[in-house]
């Protein structure tokens, strides 16, 4: 192996042109740098070199330099045997990573290039496995999802549900009907409904119920109840007021659902969210109520019923 001597680039001793820069290689052999005397004609290649005459008036004429000479064309290939590919214009093969033509400095980075697409093309119809490994990876992630929906759609429901009561406006509705377990004269079941304060469904005891039907099935945001006989503070103790109420709601399909609320002994609307579908049928039962004393009975002010919107 010797050296490009324009590059430095390693050649071989049989290239014709450098790899890396094309230079052709033929003009690299060494030449004494001494001054060099002219062969005549009749004089023996042997004998020793005239002087050379250094006096101006007597120097005879200069010999030419070197020629530039044409760079030479192939005629036949580098015939030593290199595992490469072959140079398109003579045919010669080439090591692999050479930049020009060893034998006809051709440039050889484009037909690189298009052999390095065409194993890639190559490369992709005959499979690439990291692409499959990811399709597989999706399907996987995809019969993960999958069977998470199913195990947990009731979960996943009841979150979508709590998500859509959150955003949404709450609209108060109204039953279609009203009925009592029982009731104190002048103050029957249709007062917890008539949207006055100063009016209530009277209960003479604990135990006590008051039904509400509606006509069409709706999802039930929260219940509103003014507890007390009127929101002022001397009305509202006149009377015993309940403080724990069990809400019994009905669905469409007949299943029931039971909602405890605890109610603080004061005037005022006291809200309790729910978040149920499908609701019907709502019963209020009394469960304890203070204030409860002989000759009192229990005094439940408005009810309020909210729906989304």
């Amino acid at each position: 192996m010797s050296t490009c001597p324009q590059c430095g680039a390693q050649v071989g001793d049989t290239d014709e042109f450098c790899g890396n820069c094309g230079n052709y290689l033929g003009w690299g052999a060494k030449t004494d740098s001494g001054p060099t005397a002219a062969v005549l004609p009749g004089v023996e290649a042997d004998s020793p070199p005239e002087p050379v005459e250094t006096d101006p008036a007597k120097l005879g004429p200069v010999l030419p330099g070197r020629p530039e000479a044409r760079r030479p064309l192939p005629s036949t290939a580098v015939t030593d045997a290199v595992d490469g590919p072959p140079c398109p214009v003579c045919g010669t093969h080439n090591p692999p990573g050479r930049r020009f033509c060893r034998r006809c400095a051709t440039p050889l980075e484009h037909h690189a290039q298009e052999r390095t697409a065409a194993e890639r093309r190559r490369w992709r119809w005959r499979g690439d496995r990291s692409r499959w490994l990811r399709r597989l990876a999706w399907l996987l992630v995809a019969v993960v999802l999958v069977v998470a929906g199913v195990l947990f759609w009731p979960q996943a429901g009841a979150l979508w549900e709590d998500v859509r009561d959150k955003l949404a406006t709450p609209v108060a509705v109204r039953p279609a009907s009203t009925t009592a377990s029982a009731s104190v004269p002048d103050h029957p079941a249709a007062n917890a409904v008539d949207g006055l304060s100063n009016r209530y469904w009277g209960a003479p005891a604990v135990g006590d119920s008051i039904d509400f039907t509606f006509a069409s099935p709706f999802r039930l945001l929260s219940v509103v109840v003014n507890s007390g006989a009127a929101p002022e503070q001397e009305a509202f103790d006149a009377e015993a007021r309940p403080t724990e109420l069990d809400m019994i709601v009905t669905s469409s399909d007949g299943a029931t659902e039971t909602v405890p609320i605890a109610l603080a002994d004061q005037p005022g609307p006291q809200r309790s969210d729910t978040g149920i579908s499908d609701v019907v049928r709502i019963r209020l039962v009394v469960r304890d109520a203070a204030g409860l004393v002989p000759g009192k009975h229990i005094a439940l002010g408005e009810v309020e019923f909210f729906r989304r919107s």
